[in-house]
């Protein structure tokens, strides 16, 4: 469940476009930075993250790709946003449907600063424990919600077809159910096991471990509805670049950015 402290933020003056926010980082020799964007594909690639699938992302050694999952929440997401404003970064956010549509400004504040938006069902129910059909209305109703909030109304076919299953809770009937409707399903190649309690030192150190012991890179889990997250974020982001390491920003096929590097 997210973290709920006793003030939330508010969002004011959030305007700024995915093209101010590139001219903002030009000249930013400190900053970890987006190296390349990668397009992401159903037809070719229906599933990635080796955690629940034998294939990943075509990466290369050192390359991640950073997702966030449960937001928007008004907590902690804007904190997390910062972090990623202020070293250039892109990533890309799995939201739930209930909460895009509660806080619509913050989904909004995603897309206006160049990241992607996937989906992770309405209200995050486990959906192997579901009958098919309750579980594809599921899914389809977090995309409507989704889409609703950045867009004023739900589309027919989702406009970022990126999906997680929460939990990874994922089964045959529904993979393919979601590659026919060329949606691409997203696990992990790392975590951070956020979702466990602890400081943000500790799981900056976990993280980083996992991520050496990887040998190269990946999808790096993350939820930006965790306070210790976004306190970690900005060392963890100073740690990638210290490391060598680049950030790849996934698009889907269609997205007329995907042919131009956000560097």
């Amino acid at each position: 469940m997210p973290v709920r402290p006793a003030a939330l933020l508010v969002v004011l003056g959030l305007t700024a476009t995915a093209a101010q926010a590139q001219t903002l980082c030009e000249g930013r020799a400190d900053a970890l930075g987006t190296a390349r964007v990668l397009t992401v594909d159903a037809a070719t690639t229906p599933r990635v993250g080796r955690k629940s699938f034998p294939q990943t992302l075509p990466l290369a050694p050192h390359e991640v790709v950073l997702t966030f999952d449960d937001g928007p929440w008004p907590g902690t997401t804007p904190y997390v946003l910062d972090a990623l404003k202020n070293e250039c970064v892109k990533a890309t956010f799995f939201l739930v449907g209930r909460n895009a549509v509660a806080y619509p400004q913050l989904a909004r504040r995603e897309i206006a600063e160049g990241h992607t938006v996937g989906s992770h069902t309405y209200s995050h129910p486990l959906l192997d424990r579901m009958s098919f059909s309750a579980a594809v209305a599921e899914i389809d109703r977090g995309f409507a919600g989704v889409d609703s909030a950045l867009y004023g109304q739900p589309t027919q076919v989702p406009r970022t077809p990126f999906f997680r299953f929460p939990g990874f809770a994922s089964t045959p009937a529904l993979l393919e159910h979601l590659e026919k409707s060329g949606i691409v399903v997203f696990g992990a190649d790392l975590w951070a096991s956020d979702w466990n309690p602890q400081s943000p030192d500790e799981e900056l150190k976990l993280v980083l471990q996992r991520l050496g012991a990887l040998r190269g890179g990946g999808i790096v889990l993350l939820h930006d509805t965790r306070a210790q997250t976004a306190a970690m974020l900005p060392e963890f982001l100073r740690a990638l670049k210290r490391g060598g390491y680049s950030v790849v920003h996934v698009v889907p096929a269609q997205d007329p950015t995907a042919q131009s590097s956000p560097r």
